[in-house]
């Protein structure tokens, strides 16, 4: 499956339109602290390892930009956990 995850920080989120569905990860930066707190995945979509390079992506740009990096998502908690940056 091809498809561009894009980052829109007007709406402080990361997603990907893969086969006319949405998926994304909603953020919130607090000072120096970038913290996820959704990971939306539509349910036709799940089990393909979206939301993990959705996550990946979000944490590798905020890692990037000098960001501390929080998981207010259980999801994203999970994956920190998994992938320590």
């Amino acid at each position: 499956m091809n498809y561009i995850v894009e980052h829109k920080p007007s709406i402080k989120r990361f997603e990907a339109d893969i086969e006319g569905q949405v998926a994304y990860v909603e953020y919130t930066l607090h000072n120096d602290e970038f913290d996820i707190i959704h990971t939306i995945v539509p349910k036709e979509l799940e089990g393909q390892g979206i939301a993990a390079r959705i996550v990946s992506e979000a944490y590798a740009y905020a890692k990037d930009a000098g960001y501390t990096l929080k998981a207010s998502c259980s999801y994203a908690k999970v994956w920190l956990k998994r992938h320590p940056l």
